[in-house]
């Protein structure tokens, strides 16, 4: 029987994060994901790195400081997956008072401590390209920094770091029972027509949306901590601007929506807050949210967007812990981290709540507490980079003129994708590869045989869906016979 010091329920950003943090202290760690890896909610967020602007008006200092603190570390350990981003914000005079925008961008830019990104600034849009596909191209206009990131790539990223470590990571094994038995956890888990008894002296519940319902049917374990979920939905549209800025939308309901470039030729508008019942596993944004998004990007922009254009909308359900408030938009997104079990007896540690910006200092934290419990080196995450985010001063400029030498046969828009993908392992990607020849037949958009292989010996990919939609995006706006074909390759 296999013996752990930590299990960990959930392959998300959370459960990934703290597989990386407990094995980089010593401790032997297993993972274990009833889906693949970001298949849930940490695959289906807005894709940004940021303090969370509108969080100010809710008076979450706290949170906004905390997650500008963690997008800083973010931009110099994964700078090949974190990218900055410039937001535009047309000024909306009947929504929020021009003073209030600009205060509450100066207030945002304190809070960013000695960021290395661009500071606020107002401006014409009459005078500046940004104003180009709006409906109103004058006006006044304001800027602020933050990042944008591929949330998928940012769980793998946390797992192979955690496997490299020592843990032990397992996709597609579901948890059917829990018990504790003296003073470890009797875990049996099922993957495929197999089934194994293992043991953890502490178990960990970083599910997510699923969190609620490991605590009540699986563990059974009588915590105080509610679960409140909330969906939120965006769509994918043609590109809707040429330029590389994002927008930050006022609507008149208060909330805020963004246009974000995606994908090279397409724009991502999200998000909704809407309260959520049911099974998180069937999730998707319904056809109100998807007008309502439709409708405050076509307030803004030239170009159309309605429904018939949406070439891809998917929705995320983000556990929340429950705080009382009245809306789903005014949802703390502070997390609460809930432990179950007397002294003497083995911990269960639930982690609810919580933002993708901040998902490494949560994970530190969560794993600070175990040391009640194990002993374990300090704490390390803060100042190492991620797996291919050692780019050293020359940064993605560097890498990529790297990779342009090493591998001139490589179309530029391939050596971008790769770059951004796999950081400095873009070259364990390509290995040996000295022409296009090499990389083996075109599967999907640029992947080659050689990378869906790379995918499927070092990244846990199994499906067409893991594929296209989570190690990649390359499904979006993809002809079905190319995604037929990446099935076909995985079946060989």
């Amino acid at each position: 029987m296999a013996q752990f010091d930590v299990a960990i329920i959930g392959g998300g950003i959370n459960g990934c994060g703290v597989a990386r943090d407990a094995s980089g202290r010593g401790l032997s760690v297993l993972l274990v994901e009833q889906g693949d890896l970001a298949s849930g909610t940490s695959s289906a967020s807005s894709k940004l790195i940021h303090g969370g602007l509108r969080y100010l008006e809710n008076y979450d200092f706290g949170l906004v400081r905390e997650s500008l603190h963690e997008r800083e570390l973010l931009l110099r350990n994964a700078p090949h997956l974190v990218r900055p981003m410039r937001f535009v914000i047309p000024h909306s005079p009947a929504l929020r008072p021009a003073w209030m925008v600009w205060l509450g961008l100066k207030l945002y830019d304190f809070l960013s401590g000695r960021s290395v990104l661009a500071r606020s600034r107002s401006f014409d849009l009459a005078d500046d390209i940004a104003g180009v596909p709006l409906k109103k191209a004058g006006g006044r206009g304001f800027e602020y920094s933050d990042c944008a990131t591929d949330d998928a790539r940012l769980v793998i990223a946390n797992a192979i770091d955690a496997r490299e470590r020592g843990a032990d990571i397992r996709p597609r094994s579901r948890l059917v029972s829990a018990r504790r038995a003296g003073h470890e956890w009797e875990l049996v888990l099922a993957a495929g027509a197999g089934r194994e008894t293992v043991t953890a002296k502490a178990l960990i519940n970083t599910a997510g949306p699923w969190a609620g319902k490991i605590l009540d049917t699986i563990v059974k374990a009588h915590s105080n901590v509610k679960v409140r979920m909330v969906k939120g939905s965006h769509i994918v549209v043609p590109q809707l601007f040429g330029h590389g800025r994002a927008y930050l939308m006022q609507n008149d309901d208060r909330r805020v929506v963004f246009a974000i470039p995606f994908a090279g030729r397409f724009t991502l508008i999200g998000t909704t807050d809407v309260e959520f019942e049911g099974d998180p596993t069937h999730a998707a944004a319904s056809a109100e949210e998807v007008q309502y998004l439709c409708r405050i990007a076509e307030s803004y922009f030239r170009a159309p967007v309605e429904p018939s254009r949406v070439v891809w909308s998917f929705a995320g359900i983000r556990p929340l812990a429950a705080d009382g408030s009245g809306s789903a938009q005014k949802a703390t997104r502070e997390y609460e981290i809930a432990i179950d079990g007397e002294y003497g007896e083995a911990p269960l540690l639930s982690l609810i709540g919580g933002k993708l910006t901040a998902y490494r200092s949560m994970s530190e934290h969560l794993v600070d507490k175990l040391s009640y419990w194990l002993v374990m080196q300090p704490a390390w995450t803060a100042n190492e980079p991620l797996p291919g985010g050692d780019l050293g001063e020359r940064g993605m400029e560097g890498l990529l003129a790297d990779l342009a030498v090493c591998h001139a046969y490589l179309p530029e828009s391939l050596r971008h994708r790769l770059a951004a993908n796999y950081g400095r392992r873009a070259f364990n990607v390509l290995g040996e590869a000295s022409g296009i020849e090499d990389l083996g037949p075109r599967l999907i958009g640029d992947l080659h045989r050689r990378e869906l292989d790379y995918l499927r010996a070092q990244e846990w990919a199994q499906t067409a869906e893991d594929v296209v939609w989570r190690r990649t995006k390359l499904g979006v706006g993809a002809p079905a016979d190319e995604i037929e074909a990446v099935k076909a390759a995985l079946r060989d």
